[in-house]
């Protein structure tokens, strides 16, 4: 009799990959572009050089990780709330295909809006 092998593994590696990223990369981000370059702390830099930035596939891969990341740390953490917090474990299978269906559909979301830049 042949065990079947569990994804639940590759979730948390998802999972704490994601929160990692999350944590060190969204923090910057916000202060930069929510703070710092609109009140003049720093000098915003120009429309174009950052459109160059954006355009750069480097660019756009981490900025598409991140996305993914952030959004499989969300899909894994909302469904153990859902499942053990609010205490709809009878849903399971219900709840992990909305969890990480929208997982997979903001990353394809991303992934088309950073390809039509």
């Amino acid at each position: 009799m042949t065990k079947r092998k569990s994804l639940e593994p590759f979730a948390w590696l998802l999972f704490s990959v994601g929160g990692m990223a999350a944590a060190l990369l969204i923090p910057v981000l916000l202060f930069l572009f929510g703070l710092a370059f609109p009140l003049d702390w720093l000098p915003a830099p120009d429309h174009a050089y950052l459109f160059s930035v954006l355009r750069h596939p480097v660019t756009r891969l981490v900025l598409f990780g991140l996305c993914v990341l952030a959004l499989f740390h969300w899909a894994h953490r909302f469904r153990y709330m859902l499942q053990d917090g609010l205490r709809l474990g009878q849903f399971s299978a219900l709840v992990i295909l909305v969890c990480y269906g929208g997982a997979i559909i903001g990353s394809g979301a991303a992934a088309y809006i950073l390809l039509r830049v």
